[in-house]
């Protein structure tokens, strides 16, 4: 009978994998990660393998992991490669705000700490419930999020559902069963339609440019861009599915709440 034995060696090709496991006290394993990865100075010499979706395979494979961690289908063609040069894989694949907790325990199983992933999914959602804000209809703040100017794409699963718990109402909440951005690609015009009061946009990896997004046609006619309510949120704070959503939800929570300070019941209704 086999025995089990954590992993000792570990690649993520994603930042957010790369997160849980610092967090679970365990980056002493790591030997790779993906360049978006923030780690602690006392791990800064942890070879890079490449960006999310152009992981550079061959280092991979140099770097002899006995678990590689991939955390999106987005690199689903890597994994496949990976796969058949024989290396193990744990593929993940977040989505929606609760999948977050599920992976910080299956990663915390695969390494053997999951006493810790326990503790780190306790307090991430300790820390999540207590920003809620219920809010009656008709008070809440109707929102596009933005997660790619060109072509225009918004609806993300997790941003979505942090919208709603944080008491915004999501203009585009239909799109949240859609995993590929492909499927969620949206008409400019249909942001004109359904007039958001806020617009808080992070494109993946690069600023966000509100001037850009303000000087699309007809956006000036909008509630968000009339008034000044374009906000940019940082992509490693909310487009990572892990525990460092917490700061976007943050951000994202004070720009509900300053709204709500200022507009009163003049938000929309469900």
């Amino acid at each position: 009978m086999s025995r089990f034995r954590p992993s000792t060696r570990i690649v993520c090709l994603a930042a957010e994998a790369a997160d849980i496991i610092v967090r679970l006290g365990a980056g002493g394993k790591l030997v790779g990660v993906s360049s978006f990865a923030q780690l602690p100075e006392a791990l800064a010499q942890i070879p890079r393998i490449g960006g999310f979706s152009t992981p550079t395979l061959q280092k991979v494979i140099s770097l002899e992991p006995d678990l590689i961690i991939a955390t999106s289908d987005v690199q689903a063609d890597a994994v496949a490669i990976l796969l058949k040069a024989g290396l193990p894989v744990l593929a993940l694949n977040p989505h929606r705000l609760c999948d977050i907790e599920q992976n910080i325990h299956l990663i915390g199983a695969a390494l053997g700490v999951s006493a810790a992933a326990k503790r780190l999914a306790i307090g991430f959602a300790t820390e999540l419930a207590s920003l809620r804000v219920p809010r009656a209809a008709g008070t809440r703040p109707a929102i596009f999020f933005e997660e790619w100017p060109d072509p225009l794409v918004g609806g993300i699963g997790w941003v979505g559902d942090l919208i709603d718990h944080l008491g915004g109402l999501d203009v585009f909440a239909e799109l949240r069963s859609k995993r590929s951005a492909n499927e969620r690609r949206i008409d400019p015009n249909e942001v004109l339609a359904r007039n958001p009061d806020l617009i808080v946009a992070s494109w993946c990896g690069k600023p966000v440019e509100v001037a850009q997004i303000c000087a699309r046609p007809g956006w000036d006619e909008l509630p968000a861009v009339r008034m000044r309510r374009v906000h940019e949120i940082h992509s490693e704070e909310i487009l990572q599915a892990g525990p460092n959503i917490l700061r976007g939800a943050r951000a994202l929570s004070r720009i509900i709440t300053d709204y709500s300070k200022y507009n009163g019941a003049n938000g929309h209704s469900i």
